[in-house]
C-alpha cells in the first residue's frame, strides 16, 4: 500500500522544525521513528499534507544524568538506546524493564522515546511506564518551553496535551527514591504483539516497611494510557503483602472500563488486570528486599 501524497521537509534544527510546524500546524505530522505513523499513512489512517522529518535533528537525542540522580531523554533518543543504557538501567529501572517488551529489536532500533509517547496508543508501554515514573515532558511551541506532566498529558484515544504547533523534545524522570522497586509485566498471545494488558508498577517503602507512595499505569484496557489511582493509594500504608496487593489487583480490575474486540473480551481484561496487577506488585516488593 501507499500513502497519500504529501509534502516532505527536513529541518536540521528544533528551531526549523518548530518554524514549519507553526506554518502548518493541523495539516503537518512530526516523522520520528515513523514506526506508527508510517504504517498508518500506508493503510491512509493518517493523511498529513506536510511530513516534517526530524531524524536530521541531533540535538533532540541523548541521555543526562542530573546531579539529583534525575534523567533527560532527548525524545528523538532511539529506544534501543534507552534499552541498552546504562545511565537508563542505574536511575530508571522500570523504564529498562519494559523497553525489551515494545515490540521486536528492528521496530526499537528506528522507534523513538518521544515518538510513542507523543502517538499516545493506549496499548503501547511507554506511556504507562510514564504515568508510573511521574515523569515529565518538554513540548516547545511558540511560545516557548513548558513541562506537562505524564498524568496531564493523555487524554484518550491518540490524544495529547500538544498543541498543533507543539512538539515533544524531551522527556524528564525523577531520580527513584531510595528503598523503591518496580516491575512490568504484560500479556500478548505473542512476544511483540500488542499486549491485551499491561501494568507497571513503582513502589517505595518507609523506614517502617510500610509504604509510603506507589503508582500503577495501565495499558491497553482503556481508551487511554491510566493510573489505577485506587489501587495505588490502597497500597499505601500497608506492609505490601500478598493480600495487599490482591486488594489492589481487584481494586485495579474496578477502575478500568475496557471494550471487548476480536482479542479479548471485556471481562478477559479485567481477569488479566486482576492477575497482572497482583503479580506485578508482588514483583516489585520483592525487589526492595533483594536489594537490602
Amino acid at each position: 500500500m501507499k500513502p497519500p501524497v504529501f509534502e516532505y521537509h527536513a529541518p536540521g534544527s528544533t528551531d526549523e522544525a518548530l518554524a514549519l510546524l507553526g506554518e502548518h500546524a493541523w495539516e503537518a505530522k512530526i516523522l520520528a521513528g515513523g514506526q506508527s505513523l508510517v504504517p498508518a499513512m500506508n493503510f491512509r489512517l493518517a493523511s498529513p499534507a506536510i511530513l516534517i522529518d526530524i531524524n536530521g535533528v541531533d540535538e533532540l537525542s541523548g541521555i543526562e544524568t542530573a546531579a539529583d540522580g534525575s534523567l533527560r531523554i532527548g525524545a528523538m533518543t532511539r529506544q534501543n538506546v534507552v534499552e541498552s543504557s546504562d545511565q537508563v538501567r542505574a536511575a530508571a529501572p522500570l523504564l529498562h524493564k519494559a523497553m525489551p517488551w515494545i515490540a521486536h529489536p528492528q521496530i526499537r532500533a528506528r522507534g523513538t522515546l518521544g515518538g510513542s509517547i507523543a502517538h499516545a496508543d493506549p496499548a503501547a508501554e511507554l506511556p504507562a511506564v510514564m504515568l508510573a515514573l511521574g515523569a515529565e515532558f518538554h513540548a516547545r511551541g511558540p511560545s516557548g518551553e513548558r513541562a506537562i506532566p505524564a498524568d496531564e498529558f493523555f487524554f484518550g484515544l491518540l490524544m495529547t496535551a500538544l498543541a498543533p504547533d507543539e512538539m515533544l523534545t524531551a522527556i524528564s524522570i525523577p531520580a527513584q527514591a531510595p528503598r523503591s522497586g518496580t516491575a512490568f509485566v504484560e500479556f500478548a498471545r505473542r512476544h511483540g504483539d500488542y499486549a491485551l494488558a499491561g501494568v507497571a508498577v513503582t513502589l517505595t517503602l518507609g523506614s517502617d516497611g510500610t509504604c509510603e507512595s506507589a503508582a500503577l499505569g495501565l495499558l491497553s484496557v482503556s481508551e487511554a494510557p491510566m493510573l489505577a489511582v485506587q489501587a495505588a493509594s490502597a497500597l499505601v500504608g500497608t506492609a505490601v503483602e500478598l493480600s495487599d496487593a490482591e486488594g489492589a489487583a481487584e481494586l485495579a480490575a474496578g477502575e478500568i472500563d475496557p471494550t471487548g474486540d476480536l482479542h479479548a473480551s471485556a471481562d478477559y481484561r479485567r481477569h488479566l488486570v486482576r492477575v497482572l496487577v497482583r503479580r506485578a506488585v508482588v514483583e516489585a516488593r520483592a525487589g526492595i528486599e533483594d536489594r537490602g
